[in-house]
C-alpha cells in the first residue's frame, strides 16, 4: 500500500474504494513492527484499531462518516484515553489505567479518527530530546543515531516514519515545535486555552497545550478544527467561538523578524542564512519584513523555568505513593513512603525540577523567584503584544540546530534547557506558534523556521503558514 502524507488522499481514495481503513490500518501496524527499534509506541492498540476501522468502513459506505474518517493517529503518552493506559513516560505510573479520556480523545473519536497507540515521551513531558523516558529514548527516523526532539519525540518520530499519519503532543515550551523541527514535520501549538486540558496529565498548567504534528498544515488545521472549544472540564479553556480554519492566502502580511534570534552566538550558521533568504522570500511575494527588537530573550529561559518548575512541583505533589501512583516496598512509615516512593518512581530529571521548584516556592526565596519571575513574564507579554501592534506574525528559528547526537553528554544538564530558546516565549505569552518545514541541513537532517500570532488568531497563523509551505 503506498503511504499517504495527507487526510485528503485518505478520504479520496476511501470514497473511491481503492483503500479501506481496516487494510490502512493494517499497513501502518506492518511499519510499527518494521520500525520497533525507533521506541515511538509504548503500547499499539492492535485488535482495538482493526475492529474500529472496520466500524468506519460501514460508515463510509453509509455515507455517514466524520470528518476524521481515515485520520489514523498516535496519542502522546501523558493524554489520557478511557481503559488505556497512561504512565506519562514514568514508573510512578506504570500500569495506571485512565478511567476517562481526554477532551481532545473524545472529539477526535467522535469524528471517526482511530487512535493506534500511544507514545513515548520524556517523563512527565520534562526534556527536549526524548532520552528521559523511563522506557528508553525514541530514535530520529531520519537518522537513527539522533534523537527525535522531545518532550514529544514519539509523536514526532512516528509521524515522521509514517507510523500513523498525525500524532497528538503537548507543548509547554516548544515539545511540539522543536520535535517537528527535528524531524521535518509541521508541529503546532494552538493559542492557550484554544484545547482543553482535561485529560492532559499536568506538567505546568499555565503553559501546557495540546495541538498536532502532522505532515500538512491542512491536517493541523482540521485536527485543531476539531479537539478545539470551550470544555465544562477546563475552566481555563476559551468560551470563544473556533473560527472555520479555510486557509485563505493572505496578500499582504507584515512580519517582524527578532534580531536577537540571528544574533545568538548559538543559533546554526546554515539555518541562520536559511532565515535571511526566507525573509528575502517573503520581502518578493510582497509581504513586509521588518527586523524588530526584543531585548528580552535572555531571560526567557530564567523566567520560563522558574514558573513552570514551580508548577510542577505542586502538580506532581499528588504522586506520592498514598494518593496516587507507585508504592515502594521498602516503605516502612508515612515518612518512607513519600521519600522512597517519589525516589524510586521519578527519573533523574523529573527530580531535579521538582526541587527546583520546591526552592523557588519556599519561604524566603518566594519573592525572590517566583514573584520576580511573574513580573518578568507579564513585561515579556506586555513587549509582544507592543511588536503585534504593527506586525502580523513573528518570525524566528524554531531551534538554534539540528538534531543532536543520542547520548551527547552534557558538563552541566541545565545546558539542554538552552534548547529552548526559541519557543518558550510563545507558552510565556500564550501566543499560538508553528514550526514549519521549510530546510535541510548540510548533514542531512531537517529544520524549521517558526511562527508565532496574536492570541487567537490561530486561523491567520495557519492560513499563511500553508501559504509558505505551498508556495
Amino acid at each position: 500500500m503506498q503511504i499517504y502524507r495527507s487526510l485528503q488522499a485518505i478520504q479520496q481514495d476511501l470514497q473511491l474504494g481503492v483503500i479501506t481503513c481496516e487494510a490502512l490500518i493494517q499497513s501502518y501496524l506492518k511499519r510499527i513492527k518494521e520500525h520497533s527499534h525507533l521506541n515511538a509506541f509504548l503500547e499499539v492498540f492492535e485488535a482495538e484499531s482493526l475492529e474500529r476501522a472496520k466500524e468506519i468502513d460501514a460508515k463510509v459506505k453509509g455515507a455517514s462518516a466524520g470528518r476524521l474518517a481515515g485520520m489514523v493517529i498516535g496519542i502522546k503518552d501523558n493524554i489520557c484515553y478511557k481503559g488505556h493506559r497512561v504512565s506519562a513516560s514514568s514508573r510512578i505510573l506504570e500500569n495506571f489505567e485512565s478511567l476517562f479520556s481526554a477532551t481532545a480523545v473524545e472529539r477526535l473519536l467522535e469524528e471517526d479518527a482511530i487512535i493506534i497507540g500511544r507514545l513515548n515521551c520524556d517523563e512527565f513531558a520534562m526534556g527536549s530530546t526524548n532520552e528521559n523516558s523511563a522506557y528508553g529514548a525514541v530514535r530520529n527516523p531520519l537518522n537513527t543515531q539522533h534523537v527525535p526532539g522531545g518532550s514529544s519525540g514519539g509523536s514526532a518520530a512516528a509521524v515522521a516514519a509514517d507510523l500513523c499519519l498525525a500524532a497528538l503532543g503537548s507543548d509547554t515550551g516548544g515539545s511540539i515545535r522543536q520535535p517537528a523541527s527535528f524531524c521535518g514535520l509541521v508541529g503546532y501549538k494552538p493559542t492557550y486555552s484554544m484545547v482543553s486540558r482535561w485529560g492532559l496529565i499536568a506538567y505546568a498548567s499555565s503553559f501546557d497545550q495540546i495541538g498536532p504534528l502532522t505532515h500538512s498544515v491542512t491536517d493541523a488545521a482540521i485536527i485543531t478544527e476539531v479537539i478545539a472549544g470551550a470544555d465544562e472540564f477546563d475552566s481555563t479553556c476559551t468560551s470563544r467561538a473556533i473560527p472555520s480554519f479555510d486557509l485563505k492566502p493572505i496578500k499582504k502580511a507584515r512580519i517582524g523578524y527578532l534580531k536577537s534570534t540571528l544574533e545568538s552566538p548559538a543559533l546554526d550558521r546554515e539555518i541562520k542564512q536559511h532565515l535571511l533568504n526566507q525573509i528575502e522570500q517573503l520581502r518578493a511575494q510582497g509581504h513586509e519584513v521588518e527586523a524588530v527588537d526584543f531585548p528580552y530573550l535572555d531571560y526567557v529561559v530564567p523566567t520560563y523555568y522558574v514558573l513552570t518548575t514551580a508548577e510542577a512541583s505542586s502538580n506532581l505533589s499528588r504522586y506520592d505513593g498514598i494518593h496516587f501512583g507507585y508504592r515502594s516496598p521498602q516503605a516502612t512509615d508515612i515518612p518512607s513512603t513519600y521519600e522512597k516512593s517519589r525516589t524510586e518512581g521519578f527519573g533523574t530529571e523529573v527530580k531535579r525540577r521538582i526541587m527546583l521548584g520546591t526552592f523557588v516556592l519556599s519561604a524566603g526565596y518566594y519573592d525572590a523567584y517566583y514573584t520576580k519571575a511573574q513580573k518578568v513574564r507579564r513585561l515579556l507579554s506586555n513587549k509582544t503584544l507592543e511588536i503585534f501592534e504593527r506586525c502580523d506574525f513573528i518570525l524566528s528559528p524554531t531551534s538554534p540546530h539540528t538534531a543532536l547526537q543520542i547520548d551527547q553528554k552534557y558538563d552541566d544538564p541545565t545546558q539542554l534547557y538552552l534548547e529552548d530558546i526559541f519557543t518558550v516565549h510563545a507558552n510565556i505569552v500564550g501566543c499560538p506558534a508553528i514550526s514549519l518545514p521549510t530546510g535541510v541541513h548540510s548533514n542531512g537532517l531537517p529544520y524549521g523556521i517558526q511562527l508565532m500570532a496574536p492570541a487567537f488568531k490561530d486561523d491567520q497563523l495557519l492560513a499563511f503558514s500553508h501559504q509558505i509551505i505551498n508556495r
